[in-house]
């Protein structure tokens, strides 16, 4: 009696299904990431491209020193001045209205995103200068 030798198996791994699902992964991830938007804040850098329009009212100006206090136009201030000084600045320049905001460089960075939340909340156009 003939006894026949079964036939050996080989160990063969198939890629095809492997990297059909690595390109769905990618098409995947690359249509998801393009949705997603950052949630930041929107500020006006100065720069050579563009630049806000000089608004009708006077410059506003806030200064913020390393202990964290507010000057408008060098007069002291606090924040809940700040907020009805860019009310009447909306009031008047609309949808020109712009402040500039001039941190100390030891200040703190709380009181500097303060002040540009609120910016931002009013709808009032935010210079950020370098810290002096």
């Amino acid at each position: 009696m003939a006894v026949k030798k079964r036939s050996k198996v080989t160990a063969e791994f198939n890629m095809s299904s492997l990297t059909d699902i690595i390109f769905l992964l990618l098409i995947f991830f690359m249509l998801t990431s393009s949705i997603v938007t950052p949630n930041a804040l929107d500020l006006l850098l100065p720069g050579k491209k563009t630049s806000p329009p000089p608004p009708k009212a006077k410059n506003k100006v806030v200064n913020i020193d390393e202990s964290g206090t507010y000057s408008l136009n060098g007069v002291p201030i606090s924040l809940e001045g700040i907020e009805r000084q860019m009310e009447s600045l909306k009031r008047i320049d609309k949808e020109k209205a712009a402040i500039v905001v001039t941190p100390s460089a030891k200040a703190s960075n709380v009181p500097v995103i303060a002040v540009l939340d609120l910016a931002y909340r009013m709808q009032v156009r935010a210079v950020l200068t370098d810290p002096k």
